[in-house]
């Protein structure tokens, strides 16, 4: 599992952006204060009411603590992070990672087994403040399907 003081792993990752869909490298994904959240999956209910939502609702208040990227992560394909962003959270400036085949997910060591509900294997709920692709703070919940320490106001 990553740790704090380790680096983001360098991969090429899918991301959806106000400016539409595109390939970047972690490395300059991950240049700034940035805040990194995952969560089960799009259209999940913890996610959808409470984690998106949340950080949708404090963006002004974080990109004022000296947050420059906020970026979503689940493992779902990017047309799923995209529509279910613009149902969601159509305003705001949040990066959505699509990592569609965990392989992020997997290299973070992130990853929650939900097969015997049908759901495959998915990152569990987490929260990582990354500075030039630098972990400085990791937020796991112990309940995936509760968002306390992961979401936007563990930071504010």
């Amino acid at each position: 599992m990553i740790s704090v003081n380790a680096k983001i792993p360098k991969m090429i990752v899918q991301v959806v952006t106000l400016e539409g869909k595109k390939e970047i490298n972690t490395d300059e994904l991950f240049q700034g204060k940035t805040i990194l959240f995952g969560l089960p999956g799009a259209f999940t209910p913890t996610c959808s009411q409470t984690q998106l939502p949340g950080f949708a609702q404090q963006e002004q208040a974080l990109r004022a603590k000296g947050y420059e990227n906020i970026i979503c992560m689940a493992v779902n394909d990017a047309f799923v992070m995209q529509a279910w962003k613009e149902q969601v959270a159509p305003d705001a400036n949040i990066i959505m990672l699509a990592d569609g085949s965990g392989e992020l997910t997997k290299a973070l060591g992130l990853e929650l087994d939900l097969q015997e509900k049908h759901m495959g294997v998915r990152c569990t709920r987490f929260l990582l403040v990354v500075e030039n692709s630098l972990v400085l703070k990791i937020n796991i919940e112990d309940n995936p399907g509760v968002c306390s320490v992961s979401g936007a106001g563990s930071l504010l």
